[in-house]
């Protein structure tokens, strides 16, 4: 089984952006900061508290993407006709045409 932190972290990433696991992995990160038991106890110092600074800034970094991925969608859906109104102008003024000749390959 090949296994490397970034599988690990992906594996993270997709599920705390599922809608349907995201509480539940947030509050399981969370227990495992304030955890005792974990894979490099607190009682160590310095190393012991380097796992938990890790796994609480990539929580942060990932909920604070996921809360202005929002923010930024809610904002485009109450601004749609200034939106496309702008976009259209821009486009415009730049706009080249390209001819392609279609070729069907069976």
């Amino acid at each position: 089984m090949n296994f490397s932190i970034q599988s690990l972290y992906n594996w993270y990433r997709n599920l705390l952006r599922n809608p349907k696991y995201r509480i539940w992995v947030i509050l399981a990160t969370l227990v495992y900061i304030v955890s005792p038991i974990d894979i490099a106890p607190d009682f160590i110092p310095f190393v012991g508290q380097i796992d938990d600074f890790l796994v609480l800034s990539i929580l942060v970094s990932e909920v604070s993407g996921l809360v202005l991925e929002g923010w930024k969608a809610r904002k485009g859906e109450s601004n749609t006709d200034t939106a496309t109104t702008n976009t259209t102008a821009e486009y415009t003024s730049t706009e080249k045409t390209v001819d392609v000749n279609a070729v069907s390959v069976k």
